[in-house]
């Protein structure tokens, strides 16, 4: 089976999110697929099943080394440049992608004919539960005065569910010390795997936001950068009116605290059906392989 490594949401090689995108995979079963992903060991693989488009999408799973997922942002562009690249063979103003969660549409923007800003448009968010901020601070190991008191600790989900915590400053991002013990209690809660903080100050003065994606170390102790987790906090900016807008285009820096510098682009505004969430980044090719079955 031939596989592909690509880094996505990364403005130079190895400082995004790593990926390993195999096809050929129609006939793997799902204890195979989930067996390579161990393998693999990067927080997601994807397994593309159809060659040829089916429905209008060709079909895409996903995996970390312990489940399947519905949906996961980081996969969904990285899959989507492979396609393009290594499938179609050919420039593709949008590729739709064929997911558990449902159909996630792909759109390409290209610079002297190679692919530059991908942009994924996920599904309708949903938002669920507010948590106290005294409760959010002591699994962060803050004051609850670190927070921002105008704004919820809340649950968004465009697939995959998220808590999102408004931080007032840098200083209180990169003093997180996690309870691992209150932080596994809440994640069990939520049925999430990690944790999404955010700040208004930020490393680079270019950059909107800072983001850290927190979890416990046996299953993500820290992501580089989170395409689900940032649209879930697109939705969410628009929903609680943060920039005085009910329409955001922003630039996210995710990662500087663990030294892998990553890049997110987001795009929401409050249309009549929902919030519209896109999220996009660049996708660097890395290497290319066989998998001996």
């Amino acid at each position: 089976m031939r596989f592909y490594i690509v880094d996505v949401f990364a403005e130079s090689r190895y400082s995004g999110n790593q990926l390993a995108v195999f096809r050929d995979c129609a006939r793997l079963t799902t204890k195979s697929m989930q067996r390579i992903a161990q393998e693999m060991h990067y927080s997601e693989t994807t397994f593309i099943t159809s060659e040829e488009p089916r429905n209008g999408g060709y079909d895409v799973r996903v995996f970390t080394p312990a489940h399947e997922l519905p949906f996961a942002g980081h996969p969904t562009l990285g899959t989507a440049f492979i396609i393009q690249s290594q499938i179609v063979g050919q420039p593709a103003a949008k590729i739709m992608l064929n997911m558990k969660v449902g159909q996630i549409p792909v759109a390409f923007s290209y610079r002297k004919g190679n692919p530059d800003i991908l942009w994924m448009r996920q599904k309708t968010p949903t938002f669920g539960k507010t948590f106290e901020k005294s409760q959010i601070a002591k699994i962060l190991g803050l004051k609850v005065s670190d927070l921002d008191q105008k704004l919820p600790v809340m649950l968004v989900s465009t697939g995959v569910p998220f808590v999102v915590v408004p931080l007032r400053t840098l200083k209180a991002i990169r003093g997180i010390k996690l309870d691992l013990v209150a932080l596994r209690k809440l994640l069990h809660e939520t049925k999430s795997t990690v944790i999404l903080v955010f700040s208004p100050e930020t490393y680079l003065k270019e950059n909107d936001l800072n983001v850290r994606v927190l979890g416990v170390p046996e299953v993500i102790p820290e992501d580089p950068a989170t395409g689900s987790g940032n649209g879930c906090l697109a939705a969410y900016l628009v929903r609680e009116r943060y920039f005085g807008t009910d329409n955001i285009d922003i630039k996210v820096e995710q990662g500087y605290e663990i030294n892998r510098r990553s890049l997110l682009l987001l795009r929401a505004r409050q249309a009549t059906h929902g919030i519209e969430v896109d999220v996009g980044g660049r996708v660097q090719f890395i290497a290319k392989g066989e998998f001996p079955e």
